[in-house]
Order: C-alpha cells, then sequence, then structure tokens
C-alpha cells in the first residue's frame, strides 16, 4: 500500500490565526497562485484578479479572516515573518485605496468588498473550502486557479487530486498506527526515534532539531504574550481575555521578567491539583486569544486546536521535569506522527469532520507525546492517543459568529486536560487488555464524520452557532 509522507514540519506550521484552514490556508493558496502566475506569465501583465470562496470557507470566511488572508497573500507577505502587529494598518490601507501591491510589486486595482466574492450556498465536491482565483490579463487572457484548503494549512490545487503524496522513500513508511507499532517492535527504537529517523530522510538531524526548537520557541513565545494582553478580543463579540488575570491571580506577588523566571514562579507554586489544572487552562487560553486576534501560532495540527499541545507541553515542562531541548524534541516528533496518522485516515479539517477532527485529534496527539515522555511503552503510547479521541468522538465545530473564539477557545482547555487524564489512564493500564485500538478510533471518527450533518462542520448553521443571538458589524 502506498504511503504518505508527512513530515513535522507539516503537522506543525508556523503561520497566524484564527484558522489554519480558514486562514492559513488561503493565505497559502494565494501565494501559490502568485507562483503560477509568474511561471506562466509575468506578474506586470496581471490587470485584474478577482477571488470566489465556496461553502465552508464562504460561510465562516469573516469571522476566520479569510479575505483578510487571501488579501495578505497576494501582497506576497510571508505568514511566518510578517509583523502581525501591521496587519490592521495594511488591509486598511488596501480597503481605503482599493490599490493593491501583488507580491509587494506591481500596482493593480483592487476593491475587497467587491472582488471577494462568498457563495455562501455553493460548495464545490471535493472539498467544502473551496476558493478560486480568476486573473484577467492586460492583453484579454484570462487563468483560473482553484484550490482547497483541507486542514491544518494544508492545500491541493485542482489537477493534482489524487496526485498530492510525497514521492520521498521513508525508511519506515507508515499509514497506521498498526505500522507504528510493527517498526518500533521490529527496529526496538522508541516512537520518537522512528520518526526521527523518518524525518532524516528529508533534511540532516541536526536541523530537524533546530527546526522543532523553533517550533517550541513559537509556541513559548505566543503563551507567555497571550499570559499578558488584555482586553476584548477582536470580532464584535465583545468577549474578555481571560489568560492575562488567571495568570495575575496565580503568579500571587512574585515578580519576573521574562518566560525563565515565569517557569521558576510557575514551579515554585507547589503541586496542589486546582493549582497545576489552573495553570494548564491558562497556557490553552494564553495561545487561542493570541490565535483569535491574528496573532503568531503553530498549526497543531490546526490553528483551532493550536493551544492544546503547547499547553500539555508546558505542564510537561513546569511539573514533570521536562525542561531540556531533548525531552521537548522528543514530545513534539511523537506528538506529529500520531497527528499524520490521524490525517492519513481520517481528517484534520473541522469542515470535513466537526471539531473532533481538530480538538479531538490535538487532545490525541498530545496524550501520546506525554505518555511516551513520561517514560510509557509504545503501546501505552497509542492507547493514550485512543482514548483522548474516543472522549471525543462526534464532537461538532459551531463557532458563534464564524469567529474561532466560542467555543474553540475553551475548548483548547478541555483537550489539554483530556490529554493529560489519557496519559494517565494509559500509563495505569496494561493496553493488551485494551478493546479499542488507535486505528479502529480512526476508522470511527471518518464514520462518525461522514455521518455528521454538515452545519455542524464549521459553517456556523447550526449548534451554538444559531442559538445564541448575536448582532455582528464586523462579520
Amino acid at each position: 500500500m502506498a504511503h504518505e509522507a508527512i513530515s513535522v514540519f507539516d503537522m506543525f506550521k508556523i503561520g497566524v490565526g484564527p484558522s489554519s484552514s480558514h486562514t492559513l490556508g488561503p493565505w497559502r493558496a494565494a501565494l501559490k497562485c502568485l507562483e503560477i502566475i509568474q511561471s506562466k506569465h509575468s506578474l506586470s501583465v496581471v490587470k485584474k484578479i478577482d477571488v470566489v470562496l465556496y461553502g465552508s470557507l464562504a460561510k465562516t470566511g469573516k469571522g476566520h479572516g479569510t479575505d483578510t488572508a487571501i488579501i495578505l497573500g497576494l501582497c506576497g507577505e510571508d505568514p511566518v515573518t510578517i509583523n502581525v502587529d501591521e496587519i490592521d494598518e495594511k488591509i486598511n490601507q488596501i480597503n481605503s485605496t482599493q490599490k493593491l501591491l501583488l507580491n509587494g510589486i506591481v500596482e493593480i486595482d483592487f476593491n475587497p468588498f467587491e472582488q471577494i466574492e462568498f457563495l455562501y450556498n455553493e460548495s464545490l465536491p471535493f472539498h467544502p473550502n473551496g476558493m478560486s482565483f480568476l486573473i484577467e490579463l492586460n492583453y484579454s487572457e484570462k487563468l483560473s486557479e482553484t484550490f482547497y484548503s483541507i486542514g491544518g494549512g494544508f492545500i491541493i490545487q485542482e489537477g493534482e487530486i489524487g496526485n498530492e503524496k510525497s514521492n520521498t522513500v521513508l525508511p519506515f513508511p507508515i499509514n497506521t498506527s498498526e505500522d507504528l507499532l510493527h517498526w518500533c517492535m521490529k527496529t526496538g527504537l522508541a516512537i520518537h526515534e522512528v520518526v526521527l529517523e523518518n524525518e532524516n530522510a528529508w533534511r540532516p538531524e541536526i536541523e530537524t532539531k533546530e527546526k522543532l526548537m523553533n517550533i517550541w520557541n513559537t509556541m513559548k513565545q505566543c503563551m507567555y504574550r497571550g499570559c499578558h494582553v488584555k482586553g476584548e478580543l477582536p470580532g464584535g463579540l465583545q468577549v474578555r481575555r481571560r489568560a492575562y488575570e488567571l495568570n495575575k491571580k496565580l503568579v500571587d506577588q512574585n515578580t519576573y521578567t521574562d518566560y525563565d523566571s515565569w517557569l521558576t514562579v510557575m514551579q515554585n507554586g507547589g503541586t496542589n491539583f486546582n493549582y497545576i489544572l489552573d495553570w494548564v487552562s491558562c497556557f490553552a487560553l494564553a495561545v487561542n486569544e493570541e490565535n483569535a486576534s491574528f496573532g503568531r501560532v503553530v498549526t497543531a495540527p490546526t490553528n483551532g486546536a493550536a493551544g492544546v499541545i503547547p499547553a500539555v507541553l508546558q505542564y510537561y515542562i513546569a511539573f514533570c521535569n521536562g525542561n531540556s531541548e531533548e525531552k521537548i524534541i522528543q514530545f513534539l516528533l511523537t506528538a506529529s506522527e500520531i497527528g499524520s496518522i490521524f490525517k492519513k485516515g481520517s481528517t484534520i479539517s473541522a469542515a470535513m469532520g466537526g471539531c473532533q477532527a481538530e480538538i479531538g485529534v490535538s487532545s490525541a496527539m498530545a496524550a501520546a507525546a506525554l505518555t511516551e515522555s513520561l517514560g510509557g511503552s509504545q503501546k501505552q503510547v497509542l492507547m493514550a492517543a485512543e482514548i483522548a479521541m474516543e472522549h471525543h468522538l462526534g464532537l461538532t465545530c459551531d463557532p458563534i459568529g464564524g469567529l474561532v473564539q466560542i467555543p474553540c477557545i475553551e475548548r483548547n482547555t478541555m483537550g489539554a486536560i483530556k490529554a493529560i487524564t489519557a496519559s494517565q489512564l494509559a500509563l495505569q493500564s496494561t493496553p493488551d487488555f485494551a478493546i479499542v485500538t488507535l486505528d479502529k478510533v480512526i476508522k470511527t471518527m471518518w464514520e462518525t464524520a461522514l455521518d455528521m450533518n454538515s452545519k455542524y462542520k464549521e459553517t456556523s448553521d447550526g449548534g451554538l452557532a444559531i442559538h445564541i443571538p448575536i448582532s455582528l458589524s464586523e462579520c
């Protein structure tokens, strides 16, 4: 059976919130569109670009900042490096002047209010998150490029569907958890060691480790910033940030100046259950409040679920003696492999599978990583992932106002706590007696996704999204 080669850096991507599928994906699609134009013609011959958004991408596009992401992509801005504090200014200027610099070089007329169309009631057959770029050239030739944002910042161009699998040959090809366990048993390697051997097929090991620490540093910075910013989240729901006040309460009168001294303060606070529980919630809240504010986050495996893995990893660092580069790298490698198995066997897109595909998958990833980091066997690691997902099956995606705020932010705290609980259960269990395997729960998740009504798949057409009366001028 052919396998899809997915790198740890496919699962963990640095980008801008609030959504990996509705923000980062369209942003990357716009950048890809620029590349295609330049390969066939020249940006200088572009007269006009219209953008059409379909289905789920259209229905929650305003709340997810899809239009903003596409505009920034067409401007050639990089989601990894852009100064997030300048985004509003850039967008306001384009809205005001109705001029856009393609790739930062070629000026064209661009009215965002007319040239980005939201087709709420029309979907493309391949995926609910479809978008088309309609390009008119100076000599009347027209081009059309269609992309799908399939979750976690992954995009597929129409015409490449079915050919999206990597040609990279890995020493340990893995599609399922059974494959992963096979290689572990055959080689005697831990899960993170198998993953690292596969990563060596793409780049030197030292580069992989450096890039993984950059991933953690981005997560860490996002979490620390989120704990120190107060006020309301943008979008019109008037959701108050809570991480700031919770962090303030937890640190009490203790002073600190940076992440390291902050870490010391939380470690010195003791090991009371409620104290640790509050910190885990604080970590997750902080990340996803930043995500909701167009902050820089890491898909883990998505933006909407970006707080779970940092929260559990920070818990491991602060309260389980996990503060070393080696342990952090081990944690991220293990988490990524579990996420890739879910992507291959089911989906990590809420538009396809509801929130079980985002919070559920992130919780399973975190549970597995924590279990291996705490000394669990390979079978216990897979058991932890299974437990975490089993208790997220059927979780709907029903964001109020199409914003990644309610219930999304709190849901990250729940996913983190469930991950820790799943890990503890697995560590106290004998996997040989388990009734449900990880592969079975992944299959069940996919079948549940197929059965789930579309109004619970990131459309804001059902659930909380229609039962909470709101009036949003910005959405």
